[in-house]
């Protein structure tokens, strides 16, 4: 039951891994950050939704270009550009909260520099893994890099909801500036990684096409996206964490223990199915278990909404029903990492080198871009109909209409794993 060390057998990866043991927390700090400081600046959920729309944007445009970038350059020169862009939009998070700028479209604007380097990043880093490892061990391996990503998660909010009241925000952008160093290195570590077999044309819009032309051939990979968009559109209630945290949970607007725990949730619990993962690589019918596992994950948000409805019906036991409310955030994350372990692996293992980095440029655009167009929906529904009946809500139709799907693509409900050939080691 235990998560499957093998992947670490391979010293490049070791030392990617080991670097985002660091980076993470360092990340995580201006994820809980960047939301805090709007809304402290705006006491508005529907600003601190806005950024779903200003990380969207870079994050689908980038993303897809990123991945033809990663299908015709060397991808390790490009991890080293995206790396240090990533450095140099930590440091300039730092300078304007050191200078109290107090300007949230600044803020917002710099959350969306930051975005077109991490979506350009991602599809290189996710296609660089099966060049460094045999195929047999990357579900292994991306439940290994998902644990550390997610317990980053929990430490990060953690330090964060601590920290921001002492220390103001400044601080944890420059701690974010200072980890990624450790990712820089390791990437500097890395042999070249020019492409294998034949690249055509130019990293633009035709090669984006080819590469959305590709995936429409492949209906089980298509519904996978499919799926994992309604969870985080309709299920992912992370917008309203700072509304909840103080108004239904009793906690100061700038932050606070209650706003640290709804954040360390979902993470708490991808952590927990991650140290218990070794299961994912004996499971065959693949399909049927994301199917399970977005189902779950939409009755633990049912589960999230009650709690705050209960919170605020019963102001008075607002400590059990935050329990509650983080216990079924614990049982979500849990749900979801074991769905993404599986997504994740059936995509690396379907595609040819010369196409896998634009396939992740897709992947990368709806498993990240999907919580983004969340963050908008769930800020404006809880403006109109409360954050209780917003998460409870979205909850009800992850279920719905995952079973929707199932029902109309059954050939994906019937999808079984085969064995892969072992892929070539760089």
């Amino acid at each position: 039951m235990l998560a499957d060390t093998r992947p670490l057998q391979n010293p490049h990866f070791r030392r990617l891994w080991t670097a985002n043991i660091i980076t993470v927390v360092g990340a995580q700090l201006t994820v809980v950050a960047v939301p805090a400081q709007i809304y402290a600046e705006t006491g508005s959920s529907a600003y601190v939704g806005l950024t779903g729309i200003f990380g969207l944007v870079p994050l689908v445009v980038f993303g897809l270009w990123g991945g033809a970038l990663a299908d015709h350059f060397d991808r390790r020169t490009l991890l080293l550009v995206t790396t240090t862009g990533l450095i140099g939009t930590a440091a300039l998070f730092w300078v304007q909260a050191a200078l109290g700028s107090g300007n949230v479209w600044l803020l917002l604007s710099l959350f969306a520099v930051q975005q077109a380097f991490f979506a350009i990043n991602q599809p290189t880093r996710a296609a660089v893994l099966p060049r460094l490892l045999d195929a047999d061990v990357l579900p292994a391996a991306n439940s290994l890099n998902m644990t550390v990503m997610q317990a980053g998660a929990i430490g990060g909010p953690l330090i964060a909801g601590v920290l921001i009241p002492f220390t103001g925000f400044a601080w944890l952008y420059l701690a974010d500036a200072l980890c990624l160093l450790a990712t820089l290195w390791a990437v500097l570590r890395l042999p070249p990684l020019p492409i294998e077999g034949v690249t055509t044309g130019t990293p633009g819009l035709r090669s984006v096409i080819e590469g959305i032309t590709y995936l429409r051939t492949q209906p089980v990979l298509m519904m996978s996206f499919v799926v994992d968009i309604i969870a985080m559109l309709f299920g992912m209630p992370r917008a309203l964490f700072p509304q909840v945290a103080h108004e239904s949970f009793l906690g100061p607007d700038e932050g606070g223990l209650a706003f640290a725990l709804l954040f360390a949730g979902i993470p708490l619990g991808a952590v927990l199915g991650g140290v218990f993962s070794g299961w994912v690589s004996r499971v065959s019918g693949q399909g049927r278990a994301v199917i399970w596992c977005i189902i779950v994950w939409g009755l633990a948000m049912v589960g999230f909404g009650l709690a705050v409805l209960g919170a605020d019906a019963l102001p008075g036991s607002v400590h059990v029903w935050l329990v509650v409310a983080v216990l079924m955030l614990v049982i979500g994350g849990a749900a979801d990492m074991a769905s993404a372990a599986f997504r994740t692996s059936m995509l690396q293992t379907a595609a040819a080198d010369e196409v896998r980095g634009r396939l992740q440029g897709i992947f990368i655009v709806v498993v990240a871009g999907g919580p983004r167009l969340a963050d908008v929906a769930h800020g404006a529904s809880a403006a109109m109909v409360g954050t209780a009946a917003a998460a409870a809500g979205g909850g009800v139709l992850v279920v719905v209409l995952t079973v929707v799907a199932a029902l109309l693509v059954p050939s994906f409900v019937r999808y079984r794993i085969t064995t892969a050939a072992p892929a070539p080691r760089t």
